[in-house]
């Protein structure tokens, strides 16, 4: 069974980081690119972040670049969303992806597994 599970998520001040984790079973990051997308209420959709370790390609959202980071640990089944100078337009839920081609999940937004999200909350 392919399951998806996000933590991590909670309130922060501006400024703050966060470390968001995306814990997968049931495939395997030499197969399957991961992702990050993020949406909060009232707005669209918004693509965070995206990498493939088999092409060693990596994708950021214009408004995360810089500040956040994909990455996975093969040992752990684990992809990570850091979050650094967390900003309250950051704000949202935050749901961890995964599809087979990296730019059908980055550009088509077709997913072939999808976690349940996790909130994000940047407030003073």
């Amino acid at each position: 069974e392919v399951q998806l599970v996000e933590s991590g998520g909670g309130l922060v001040q501006p400024g703050g980081s966060l470390r968001l984790s995306c814990a997968v079973s049931g495939f395997s990051f030499d197969a399957y690119s991961i992702g990050w997308f993020r949406q909060a209420p009232g707005k669209e959709r918004e693509d965070v972040a995206a990498f493939s370790k088999g092409d060693d390609v990596t994708y950021y959202g214009d408004s995360v670049k810089g500040r956040f980071t994909i990455s996975i640990d093969n040992a752990k089944n684990t992809a990570y969303l850091q979050m650094n100078d967390l900003k309250p337009e950051d704000t949202a839920v935050y749901t961890c992806v995964a599809h087979l081609s990296l730019l059908r999940l980055w550009v088509r937004h077709e997913y072939d597994y999808r976690g349940q999200g996790t909130q994000v909350t940047v407030s003073s």
